[in-house]
């Protein structure tokens, strides 16, 4: 550690002592290049401290965290925590509309509070194409210790990235994204790095032991493809979805969409030997599987070749996942990162004051491919926006609102470029309805917020679709699937001032334009409601040199 970065954390150390803040954690992260095999050809990955999947953030509610990254690529990088609401702190939330990039050679420290939440979420990069190489970790974020959780401890739990993955090499997948190509399909699927096959070398990647539970925490972490999984022999009680605490139900297998995140407890009550996990692709035309060991202590046996089947594909397949996902309920009397029950937020008595209908759109503009919503594609300004609008400078480099909350009758059509800037009223409860026009499945997430999931379901949105909202115990996440030929409902109070990242996580639509950024601002522009710019902000493109606004009182 050097002088500098021992001098930050020292005296972040003494502030602590000093003010009684909730607990720190501190984490040092060298960013590099380093090769790996994930699916047995030998490529160029983006590891943290030497791993991939990277370190694990294991903290608990209201846990300050601080990352300083070390950036040792021949690219700017940056990360972003998917998940985490950064209360009043999107200058943080590491996407190129909040924060200039970490440029080689260079470090940044992230300081942030994993404020009011519990649950599982993951980390990733957001510049140029550098998701498809790594540098990925989950983030654990326990309840507090005199808060209830609604189920037993478990003997261990176990962070899991699952996701497809591409042999082309992610410089190689961006060339192909910025001459106007789509970067194909994937060449296989991954558990935490690796691809086995039935019938080859077992080397266990965790161990049971007869008679004890243990939680798996999950996300999908891939470029584009939903996967399922399930356990050999095993039933899984899903109980945590995205930091909501679930009704439990028992599953032999569950899909999980591109961004998603979900905690199951596997029980082993099964007889002592090895067992396989299986992950496969959903909704793609070649099935792509893998599978990782499970080993009950003292085993010598190798497992069954014969696998748990995968659920339907196709139109049953759709219909499957639809209502797979109809059967998550929020436990309304369960507590999460709060003592009082999750239930006793009425999200369905609120009189809902602005909807905004979102349809997206493949196009080629110019013969290159392009991804829009409501007839436009982002494309980020040289200054981040959120520096652009904090010194008053937005005007120089993008527009407010040229996004409509309606999608234009020829949304399909023509296409507009531009930065994609949506201004909202702070503390208005919105509707946010995803229409899905396409053949290929969705997935969108909001940064800053959780939203309840309320509806899916086939055909066109219109406001009579409404009667069939789930009013009542809809699980508050940040990502929602969108079915080809399908629409789907959230809704959120838009409490968390800031410049926020809606987007596709299907990350070369994401690249290619399918995002918006919607901006929150608190008309009393005070402290209680938004931080002001952080002393230790990068500043890039023409705020450089420009004097600093005055902070927030």
């Amino acid at each position: 550690m050097d002088t500098r970065t021992f001098g930050f954390f020292a005296l972040l150390l003494i502030t602590t002592l000093v003010k009684a803040e909730d607990p720190y954690h501190f984490f040092e992260w060298k960013v590099t290049y380093g090769t790996m095999s994930p699916l047995g050809v030998s490529q160029q990955v983006i590891l943290i401290n030497g791993k991939f999947p990277g370190p694990v953030i294991n903290c608990t509610s209201n846990n300050n965290i601080v990352v300083n990254v070390f950036n040792h690529l021949d690219e700017p990088f940056l990360l972003t925590w998917n998940g985490v609401q950064h209360r009043k702190n999107s200058w943080v939330d590491g996407t190129p509309g909040t924060m200039c990039p970490i440029q080689p050679g260079k470090n940044f420290t992230y300081k942030f509070q994993v404020k009011d939440q519990i649950g599982s979420y993951y980390y990733f990069p957001t510049t140029a194409l550098h998701k498809a190489a790594g540098g990925i970790g989950v983030i654990q974020v326990h309840s507090r210790p005199l808060i209830p959780v609604p189920f037993d401890n478990p003997a261990d739990e176990f962070a899991v990235v699952v996701g497809d993955w591409f042999n082309k090499g992610h410089k190689s997948m961006k060339s192909l994204l910025d001459s106007g190509k789509s970067i194909g399909r994937p060449d296989g699927v991954h558990i935490n790095g690796k691809s086995a096959q039935v019938g080859g070398p077992v080397e266990p990647s965790w161990t049971f032991e007869a008679g004890k539970t243990y939680r798996f925490r999950f996300c999908n972490v891939g470029m584009r493809t939903s996967v399922n999984f399930r356990f050999q022999d095993h039933d899984m009680k899903l109980v945590e979805v995205e930091g909501s605490h679930l009704m439990q139900n028992d599953y032999m297998s569950l899909d999980l969409h591109i961004g998603q995140c979900m905690s199951v407890l596997v029980t082993a009550d099964q007889p002592p030997k090895d067992y396989y996990l299986v992950v496969s692709s959903r909704f793609t035309k070649d099935q792509h599987s893998t599978v990782a060991t499970i080993r009950y202590k003292g085993s010598n046996s190798p497992p069954s070749p014969d696998l748990p089947p995968s659920p339907p594909g196709n139109t049953a397949g759709i219909a499957w996942s639809i209502n797979q996902f109809r059967s998550y309920r929020w436990n309304l009397t369960a507590s999460a990162a709060r003592p009082n029950p999750q239930g006793s937020y009425h999200y369905g008595q609120i009189n809902i004051t602005r909807t905004i209908k979102l349809v997206s759109s493949r196009n080629y503009i110019d013969g290159k491919l392009r991804f829009a919503l409501n007839g436009v594609s982002h494309v980020d300004p040289k200054t981040p926006l959120k520096l652009l609008e904090y010194y008053g400078v937005a005007d120089k480099e993008f527009e407010y609102n040229t996004i409509l909350d309606e999608p234009p009758p020829d949304v399909e059509k023509n296409v507009k470029i531009a930065p994609n800037v949506l201004n909202a009223t702070y503390r208005n409860f919105v509707e946010i309805i995803f229409e899905n026009h396409e053949n290929t499945i969705q997935s969108y997430h909001l940064d800053g917020y959780s939203f309840f999931a309320v509806a899916i379901e086939p055909g066109r949105w219109s406001p009579e679709k409404r009667k069939n909202y789930n009013l009542e115990d809809a699980i508050s996440r940040h990502n929602v699937a969108v079915f080809p030929g399908c629409w789907a409902a959230v809704m959120l109070t838009l409490d968390n001032a800031g410049m926020w990242s809606l987007r596709s996580e299907m990350w070369e639509r994401f690249y290619l334009g399918q995002q918006l950024y919607i901006s929150v601002l608190s008309p009393e522009r005070s402290l209680r409601d938004e931080y002001s710019l952080p002393e230790t902000t990068q500043l890039c493109g023409i705020v450089t040199n420009m004097p600093k606004p005055q902070g927030y009182v």
